[in-house]
């Protein structure tokens, strides 16, 4: 596709971000944030939304031509900039929605009139599993379109992303609106055409991963004036091939998964590069480590995955290491490789923190239980572990770019998101991203029944009692959602359930591309689906007949997660829309939540208690649990404000540097 120096000719601008604010400013803005959190802002927000209800009545008397007419005029509007006057906003979308009911045979509810005014307003809606959120982002995302400017509408997966955007392009189309999508398998050509729409679905590492790489197309000629003077004097420039338009409005599906949980996760475009030595070192750490024995060679804390060597170990690795020759005879690199074959073989779990597919180690995100195919760890890590599982150990790779989700977002002139769960980060959304949240009712009351937690001293047992509550439930014709943390866990749990005579799906890492289906069919009559993290978030789960008369979707944890909102993201896969449904977490105090974040003597007390039915014991546990978690999300947030200050002094130095 050849491009003139027109169409290069175009903003590629972004906000730069802000310098973390500290000490005084930062209690400062903690304070504006919670102002901008006010219950009077849904207040606010529901008034604006009940009169776009009472408007719209006066469009439904429109010709399709007629109602097209407006949003025609509504998007000139729009267009010209400037301040938006209320009235024409609740104009506007008052002829969106019926634009809506009209194309897609579906009328926003005053609940997703209100998350589209929040989203359109930048703040963060909480919107609850099931209540439309992916109308709702296309409501905004209309308005943002008519300025014609870039719109990114973000989400988790390639699925979601085409999904969505052929599922609203009628609506796009009706609005005068362009609509796009960018998934992994796009050629430069198409992935410039999807962005060149007014709406552009795409994924977060697609979106990162073509900004670094224009930003290294680029290079010096970030400046639209330099780089067309640039074209008029050398036709083959480096500029051509761009394919981003620029960075102004993204909206957010899922945000609290990509503002927070994979916000401190850099993108990192790389290269192979040939290194002979570390392929040969790898081999030989890993015979050496071998060699060695936890508590007698090496202590292990499990809380920051770290190895520290004994006085016996040292001794053993300095025997094995003298008749090797080169960067063996020095302590630092001997010692640091050493390190990572023993944190391999100790913390890298098959099927938990990786999957091996066609004989390659495939990372798998903790967070939501999906294959990353296209990453891998740094510093020696992936090659330490190709080197455990017996593999061709690969290249390691050179950085070319990088950059963290954190700092990308914040990048954004506008920013807006929606999630089902954001009220435990509302602090750290604001100051990170100026993000202030609101929580939007639900259409329905919500019906879900909590059932206290059933406590287990060991895994077996608790493992054995998840069996029995599953067949006892089934026997009702109740669907059941089983949520485990790893995948490992999924798929021993489907070896119990077949032992038992059980059908059942499961939902994984190895089994991705059957995701959408397999969430989507949860709630039928007698259905049982074993899931990780994941659990299909963007796939609506709905009961299928009969099921609501039985009690709904019955949902059961079987290990709590570091975050509660994780678990929050789990229980709200039940009784959607207001129908029937309940949930129950399965623990026990093996569980790794409990081994990594509690002081050791902790988990034995806990076990302790369990052993003998103390009164209060129930309690004890249940704060034991508790405590594990906030000490998980301290720890988190703690990681999450570091990579933040060293965004901003990695700018700083750079900015210096290129002076």
């Amino acid at each position: 596709m050849m491009i003139t120096p027109s169409q290069e000719y175009r903003t590629i601008q972004y906000r730069v971000p802000e310098r973390p604010l500290k000490g005084l400013d930062a209690a400062v803005n903690g304070c504006i944030g919670t102002y901008r959190r006010r219950p009077g802002v849904l207040t606010e927000l529901k008034r604006e939304a009940d009169a776009v209800d009472r408007i719209a009545q006066e469009y439904r008397q429109l010709s399709d031509f007629e109602l097209q007419q407006r949003l025609l005029e509504f998007r000139r509007i729009y267009r010209r900039a400037g301040k938006i006057p209320e009235t024409a906003l609740t104009c506007a979308l008052a002829a969106i929605r019926e634009a809506a009911d009209r194309s897609l045979g579906l009328r926003p509810f005053v609940v997703q009139l209100m998350g589209a005014l929040a989203l359109h307003k930048g703040y963060l809606a909480e919107m609850a599993t099931g209540e439309g959120k992916t109308l709702t982002a296309g409501l905004a995302a209309v308005l943002a379109g008519w300025r014609k400017r870039p719109c990114h509408v973000v989400t988790v997966n390639d699925y979601l992303v085409q999904r969505d955007a052929e599922w609203l392009r009628p609506l796009y189309t009706f609005c005068g609106v362009t609509a796009g999508f960018v998934t992994a398998e796009m050629t430069p050509d198409e992935r410039s055409k999807g962005y060149s729409a007014d709406v552009t679905y795409t994924t977060s590492k697609e979106l990162l991963a073509d900004f670094l790489r224009d930003q290294l197309r680029l290079g010096t000629l970030k400046d639209p004036t330099r780089r067309l003077i640039r074209e008029l004097l050398s036709p083959f420039s480096a500029a051509r091939g761009l394919v981003l338009r620029g960075l102004h409005t993204a909206i957010i599906d899922e945000a609290d998964s990509l503002l927070i949980d994979e916000a401190v996760t850099p993108l990192i475009i790389s290269s192979p590069r040939r290194n002979e030595s570390l392929l040969e070192a790898t081999q030989t750490a890993k015979i050496i480590a071998s060699n060695l024995h936890p508590e007698a060679d090496y202590t292990l804390n499990t809380r920051y995955r770290e190895i520290e060597l004994t006085a016996a170990g040292r001794l053993k690795l300095q025997e094995a290491c003298s008749a090797l020759p080169g960067f063996w005879r020095g302590n630092d690199r001997r010692l640091e490789l050493l390190k990572q074959a023993l944190v391999a073989r100790e913390f890298f779990v098959r099927d938990r923190q990786y999957i091996l597919e066609n004989a390659k180690v495939v990372i798998v995100d903790e967070f939501t239980g999906r294959p990353m195919p296209q990453r891998t760890w740094r510093e020696g890590l992936h090659q330490a572990i190709e080197a455990k599982e017996g593999l061709a150990i690969s290249d390691p790779s050179e950085t070319i770019a990088r950059m963290s989700f954190q700092k990308f977002f914040r990048h954004f002139h506008c920013l807006s998101g929606m999630t089902g769960t954001a009220r435990e980060a509302a602090r750290e959304l604001w100051q990170t991203y100026g993000l202030a949240t609101v929580r939007i009712p639900t259409n329905r009351p919500c019906v879900r029944k909590h059932l206290p937690d059933r406590i287990f001293r060991d895994a077996g047992s608790k493992w054995a009692a998840v069996v029995s509550e599953i067949k006892r439930i089934h026997q009702t014709g109740r669907p059941i959602l089983v949520g485990t943390r790893s995948v490992f866990a999924s798929e021993n749990l489907a070896r119990l359930l077949t032992s038992e005579g059980l059908e059942f799906r499961v939902l994984n890492a190895v089994r991705l591309k059957e995701e959408a289906s397999i969430v989507a069919m949860a709630g039928e009559h007698g259905r049982i689906t074993i899931a990780t993290n994941m659990a299909g978030r963007g796939t609506d789960i709905k009961l299928g007949a009969g099921v609501a008369a039985l009690g709904g979707l019955h949902v059961i944890m079987t290990e709590r997660h570091e975050s509660r909102r994780v678990d929050r993201q789990l229980f709200g896969r039940a009784a959607r829309q207001g129908d029937p449904g309940s949930a129950q977490a399965f623990v026990s105090a093996e569980d790794d939540l409990l081994r990594r974040y509690l002081p050791r003597p902790l988990p034995a007390m806990t076990d302790a208690i369990l052993k003998m039915p103390l009164p209060g014991g129930k309690i004890i546990t249940d704060a034991a649990f508790r405590l594990a978690q906030r000490k998980a999300q301290r720890l988190a947030h703690k990681q999450r404000r570091t990579v933040l200050r060293t965004d901003s002094w990695l700018d700083e130095a750079l900015s210096f540097a290129s002076q």
